[in-house]
Formats: structure tokens, sequence, C-alpha cells
């Protein structure tokens, strides 16, 4: 086994490991990462992998995936990124099969889920946790404060799928007036290599097609989550906070495709889980198809989940980052960077509002104590080192003495 064979073993070794210990969504994982890779193994910069992060930030997909992808990318090439996708994937997707086929035997034995009574609760703390830090990490300007109250404003009212990058856009124009700030540089050779995004266009048109073909028979479900968790991959802006609120709308009040009870579960279970947020879509893949489906269907509308919302953003990764070293030496788009960050906060208090809203809908004794609930998780997040596996337990706990 030469050197760079053995480097790529220690490095996909080292994802590996974080998979089953990388807590806490994209910020948590980002420190994580300048930990290992930065620290511990010197394969790139502090400033290198800071920029990456930041690509990522453009781009629609889970950032944290795109992120660890994309070093791996510029350390190995394609192949070892593939790889890396996959093990740094892997446990949180399995587990989350898992969880959906369990789900349903108990659903079929008729066991009540009453014991679930804090999850939507819960659920709103976490995201409202995680909007707080990253205001506090990424808004510094007055610029960025108005950028974000209003996308966060205008997204609550106005929320399809395909408005958001158009926000998202619009946001970085509005901060590219700001390019005089950053200094000059001349030397400037952008090549582009179209493999990638030919890839994705190819497989956003076919999924399109297959799914239309196959509406009207059973058989087409799998082609429709494809088609469905594809398209939610590629236009998802801000990560998984921004991830969750979408998927509840189409795939519990539009497609009605698993109930707000076995979502919120599902969701409460994520937090439990290390890896990427983005892995809830295969519960949300395996419960949807097992109504129609035996536990391989189940398995099966997993994987394609997946795929779906994973593919995406890793494909316009490997894109980009082939030429972002050169691409970033235009002041523009370096300026463009705080606009795209500030509407991307305020996507995610869209989220924290939506994920709220049913608990505020219910004027029940029940609602005082949700909203209790919320409070004390933000809390207990925002300024204990309690982690969040702990409070879905608890919360699993208190409800199934209140049940």
């Amino acid at each position: 086994m030469n050197v760079r064979k053995i480097r790529y073993f220690i490095f996909l070794k080292e994802i590996f490991v974080m998979s089953w210990t990388a807590f806490g969504g994209p910020q948590a994982h980002l420190a994580l990462f300048l930990k290992v890779f930065v620290e511990k193994r010197n394969y790139l910069t502090e400033e290198a992998l800071l920029e990456i992060y930041a690509l990522c930030q453009m781009l629609p997909g889970p950032t944290s995936t795109q992120t660890i992808t994309g070093i791996a990318y510029k350390i190995g090439g394609a192949r070892l990124a593939y790889l890396t996708l996959v093990v740094w994937i892997f446990p949180a997707v399995m587990i989350m099969t898992l969880a959906a086929i369990l789900v349903t035997y108990l659903q079929e034995q008729q066991i009540d889920f009453a014991f679930a009574r804090f999850t939507q609760a819960l659920g709103a703390g976490f995201i409202l946790a995680a909007a707080f830090q990253i205001i506090q990490k990424i808004i510094k300007t007055k610029t960025s404060i108005v950028l974000m109250i209003f996308s966060a404003v205008v997204a609550y009212f106005y929320h399809p799928q395909w408005f958001l990058p158009l926000l998202i856009l619009f946001g970085g124009i509005v901060t590219t007036t700001k390019f005089k700030r950053y200094e000059r540089v001349e030397d400037k050779n952008v090549k582009i290599r179209w493999r990638n995004l030919t890839y994705f266009i190819m497989l956003f048109v076919g999924l399109g097609i297959l799914s239309e073909l196959t509406r009207r028979y059973d058989f087409g479900l799998p082609f429709r989550l494809s088609e469905n968790f594809f398209r939610t991959g590629s236009i998802i802006f801000g990560g998984g906070q921004v991830l969750i609120p979408l998927m509840l709308t189409e795939f519990v009040y539009i497609k009605k495709l698993i109930s707000r009870e076995e979502f919120d579960l599902g969701y409460n279970l994520n937090q439990i889980l290390p890896g990427p947020t983005f892995s809830f879509a295969a519960f949300i893949g395996a419960l949807a198809m097992g109504n129609d489906f035996n536990i391989w269907g189940q398995v099966l509308g997993a994987f394609l989940a997946a795929f779906g919302v994973f593919m995406p953003g890793t494909l316009l990764i490997f894109f980009v980052i082939q030429f972002w070293d050169e691409l970033k030496k235009y002041r523009p788009v370096r300026a463009s960077l705080e606009g795209i960050n500030a509407v991307s906060v305020g996507l995610v208090i869209t989220a924290v509002v939506l994920m709220a809203e049913p608990i505020f809908s219910k004027p029940t004794p029940d609602m005082v104590l949700d909203i209790v609930v919320v409070i004390v998780c933000f809390i207990i997040l925002q300024f204990t080192k309690i982690p969040p596996p702990f409070l879905v337990l608890l919360g699993l706990l208190a409800g199934f003495l209140v049940s």
C-alpha cells in the first residue's frame, strides 16, 4: 500500500469515527472539522476549510455533508469524495431506516404513541436554539440584520420551494455592492468543467419524467419519492433547519404520506443521532413506503430518499469546487457571501415559526405545557452543556409519565 492510499485510508477512518460522534448540526460539525482536518491531520489550512464552508452556504444541500465531501474532493478527487459521502451518512441513514421500520411495526400492533407527547415542542426548541446560535455567529452588520428580518418575514408568508433560491440570490446581489471593501486580485483564470453539473441536470430531468409517467400507478411511488427528495435537495438553502419545515409541508400536509405525530417522532430521534440532519429523509422515505410495501420496500424507500436528498448538493459542490479557488478572487463573489448567509439565517427563523405554529394553534392547557417545554429546551441548549440526546430521552420520559 503506497503512501497516498495510506493517507486516504486514515482520512476515511477519521470520517467513520466522526459519523458516530458528530452531534449538533453544521455549526458543531464545523468545529469538529477544524479540530480533525486542520489541527490534528493538517490536510488543509483553517482559512481553506472556512472558505469551503462558506462556499457550501452558497449552494443548496446539506452544509456539513458538502463541506466534508468538498474537503475529500480537494484531497483525493471524486473517488475519495464519494467514499467519504457513503461513510459519513451511512450510520445515521441506517438507524433512521430501522427506526421507521420499528414505528411501522408498532403501529401494526396498535401501540399508542402518547409517549411522544412533547416531541413537537422539543423540535421547536431545538431549531430556536440553532437559530440563536447562528445569528450570533453570522449577523455582524446593519445590512445583514435588515436582510435577515426581511427574508424571514417574506419567507413566512410565501415559502414555496422554488422561491427560496431566488431569495438567497437577492441577498447575495444586495451585498455585492460592498465589493470595494475587498482587496483586488488580478490573476484570474477560471476554467469550468461541466461533467458534474451535467449529471445533476440529467438526474433532475430524468427523475421528473419517471415520476410523471408513473404517477397514476401504485408502483410509481418509489419514482415519486426519488423525484420529490431530489427536487427538495436541489433547492434547500440554509441546511437542515430549513429542510425540516419544507418536508413537513410537502410530505405531511400536502402529500399526506406520513402523519404529523410520525414526523415529530422521527425528527426528535434525528436529534439524538450524530451525522447529517438530512438523514431524516430516510425515515420519511421508509415510512412512506410502509403502507403498501413490505420491509424491503421500506429499505428501498429509505435508500431512494437518502440518495435523492444528498446527491444534488454533492454533485453541485463537486462541480463548483473545481474552480472555486479562482472564482473567489472576484470581489463581488466574496462580497455576496454576507447577503447569502444573512438570508439563510432568515430562513432558519422562518423555520422556527413554522415548527412552533401548531403549538400556538391549540389554546388549551396543553399549549401552556408545550410552551414551557420549548422555553426550557432553548435555555438548556443555550446556557448548559447538556447534550441534545439527553434532552430528547428526557422529553420521551416526560411524555410517557404525562400520558
